[in-house]
């Protein structure tokens, strides 16, 4: 889990995570309020960008630690502030993202085990709600347009301009755009799949998977054709929803993603086969980010 700032997190000003270097926590700072970011053990080093230590330095934040102390503290020096701190901590990497926030969480406690009732459990989404989101997010742009309230709560990003690519050989899975739906923990993603091939490429619809950093989610829906003709392009649909073991999976548009798509031969459609060598193909340009490595499913 990582730390948004949404209206999931209204009202606790205290909030108690796990440690993942395969994430990125964004953690909400206030102008008027100090933000207190607490590790199990001693810092070895913290990197910044737009981050003072002296107030008389202009920065974004202004940042306190005392060498060999387990903890840090942050406050934002301006409205609309954004940056990023990374922290070191046994032999690992930590990304904290930090946004200005009239809404600030005061203390972040990372451990590498959580008690059980400080870990939100996935919501409980229905297939006629999941339908309901696919359906939204496809209509996004005319809704955005027309009724901008029903999608106020929604997160969107378009790679349009730093594409996710995945190369599979024969055929790439490309990502066009991610929408977030934080009330059901869901991710849905359009997919451009296009066939680098001159015979058709078949591939299953119950098996989307989608990989950030070392873990993997299943589709909980999808919306495909299972073809793409040859030479030619495909759109596709589909959604994960919380995480493999039951809790929300609070996953940030600014992580790396790779998709999965299984394959099937010809004719035989049905018979189940390993997912194919695939590699990440990162555009140079894109800044992105992201605490998580290239995907090789």
């Amino acid at each position: 889990m990582f730390l948004t700032a949404t209206s999931a997190f209204a009202g606790e000003p205290i909030q108690s995570l796990l440690l993942d270097d395969h994430v990125i926590y964004t953690v909400p700072i206030g102008t008027n309020r100090v933000t207190t970011i607490s590790f199990p053990g001693a810092i070895s080093a913290i990197d910044a960008a737009g981050v003072t230590v002296d107030p008389k330095i202009p920065g974004q934040f202004q940042l306190a630690h005392a060498k060999g102390t387990a903890f840090l503290s942050v406050r934002a020096l301006a409205p609309k502030a954004t940056s990023n701190i990374n922290v070191r901590f046994n032999k690992k990497t930590y990304v904290f993202e930090l946004v200005e926030s009239d809404q600030p969480v005061l203390s972040v406690i990372l451990d590498s085990k959580v008690s059980g009732n400080t870990v939100e459990p996935a919501p409980s989404v229905s297939p006629t709600r999941l339908l309901a989101l696919l359906d939204k997010a496809k209509a996004f742009p005319l809704l955005k347009k027309q009724q901008p309230e029903s999608v106020a709560q929604v997160e969107f990003k378009s790679f349009s301009d730093s594409p996710q690519i995945t190369d599979c050989g024969g055929y790439e899975i490309r990502i066009e755009e991610v929408y977030r739906f934080n009330p059901e923990d869901t991710l849905v993603f359009r997919l451009m799949l296009r066939n680098k091939t001159g015979e058709v490429i078949v591939y299953r619809t119950d098996r989307f998977a989608l990989r950030v950093g070392n873990r993997l989610y299943s589709q909980s829906i999808s919306d495909a054709s299972g073809t793409i003709p040859p030479n030619g392009d495909a759109i596709a649909y589909f959604a994960i929803t919380g995480t493999p073991d039951g809790g929300r999976n609070e996953l940030s548009l600014k992580n790396q993603f790779s998709v999965i798509v299984e394959r099937l031969p010809i004719p035989l459609i049905q018979a189940n086969t390993n997912s194919p060598a695939c590699s990440q193909i990162l555009n140079p340009q894109a800044n992105q980010p992201t605490n998580s490595p290239k995907a090789q499913p």
